[in-house]
């Protein structure tokens, strides 16, 4: 086992969407975790406006630096190297943060490493329960991502066995939330709604598992037409002037993603032989969801790692994260001449 307690001292800066996030580690040390989130400029439009999340970015940026250099203790020159998420993500914002990485590893002459925001919300748990028994296979749940990764090594060798076809779940949670009329973001509020409601009220369609779809999507997933089931049950229900059980559609709703997801992750698990699982992304807060994963990856005897929500939801700790594992692995600098890749291959840890 790599011992980093005493390792590099990494600023990390992670602006892929709507949250600014700065954080400051050593090793595998949390040293200061802020992040300035811009959540609240979106609702009105009921999801994240690319050109409002990269203003805000803009505005959030600096003085987040400035608090985490506070709260760690440290003064920026004193950093042994920065990170950044590259992608993937929304352009702009990922502009934004990648410009500032460049222009503070140029002024302070420290290395840049630009890396892969999936791969972050793997290597963040480390921060929390110490080196990922490998190999692993990682279930990644997000407002943009839902992926399956067969985690060999974080720092030079991830692949990806299963991803959305369609829709994210965190998409399906916003569209659903919007469908029963509650507030944007969907997913905490429907993960506290559906705590009220019958989870077997409604059988709601499970995407992609029919015999046929799993031949060819055996760890793909789909949520599009669960969305459209929902939307379909619920317009009925106003045609025929019944009130809709917001719970019950809630729970229901929340029981067809977190079964499909748990499922295929188990599965895959099995298939390959590993021990453990890593549960991470900002849908891996919710409650079902862990709840669920940890019974059944239980009953077959693997092991279940979910870093603290706190560190679920994007942040610079989880890309700083990253950049420790790379330099401990002996791992190259990224250039200065690096650009953002709003669609970056999970399997591209580093740029």
């Amino acid at each position: 086992m790599t011992d980093l307690s005493g390792g590099p001292l990494v600023l990390g800066l992670e602006s892929s969407c709507d949250e600014t996030g700065v954080a400051i580690i050593r090793g595998r040390e949390l040293l200061a975790n802020e992040v300035a989130s811009s959540v609240d400029l979106h609702v009105r439009f009921g999801g994240v406006v690319p050109e409002v999340a990269s203003r805000a970015h803009l505005s959030a940026l600096i003085p987040t630096i400035e608090r985490a250099a506070e709260k760690a203790g440290v003064e920026l020159k004193d950093v042994d190297a920065i990170a950044v998420t590259a992608g993937p993500g929304l352009m702009g914002a990922l502009v934004v943060g990648l410009s500032s990485a460049k222009a503070l590893a140029a002024y302070l002459g420290k290395p840049l490493y630009g890396v892969n925001h999936l791969v972050g919300h793997v290597a963040v748990d480390l921060l929390d329960h110490g080196e990922l028994p490998t190999p692993a296979v990682a279930l990644l749940v997000s407002g943009g991502h839902t992926s399956l990764l067969h985690v060999e090594d974080i720092a030079t060798k991830i692949t990806e066995i299963g991803a959305t076809i369609d829709d994210a779940a965190g998409e399906a949670y916003d569209k659903v939330a919007r469908i029963l009329g509650l507030s944007y973001p969907g997913g905490p509020i429907i993960d506290k709604i559906a705590q009220e409601g019958d989870p077997k009220a409604i059988r709601f369609p499970r995407g992609l598992t029919a015999r046929h779809d799993m031949e060819k999507h055996r760890y793909d997933f789909s949520f599009s037409g669960l969305k459209t089931a929902v939307a379909r049950w619920v317009e009925q229900r106003k045609l025929d002037g019944e009130e809709i059980p917001v719970a019950d559609v809630a729970a229901s709703f929340q029981e067809a993603v977190c079964d499909v997801l748990t499922s295929k992750t188990v599965a895959a698990a099995q298939e390959y032989g590993v021990g453990t699982i890593l549960l991470g992304g900002g849908v891996a807060a919710n409650s079902r969801l862990r709840t669920l994963l940890e019974e059944r990856a239980n009953a077959v005897g693997i092991e279940l790692r979910r870093p603290r929500p706190a560190l679920c939801t994007d942040n610079g700790a989880m890309i700083a994260a990253v950049a420790s594992e790379l330099i401990a692995a002996g791992v190259a600098p990224s250039s200065l001449d690096i650009s953002a890749q709003s669609g970056l291959p999970v399997s591209t840890i580093s740029v």
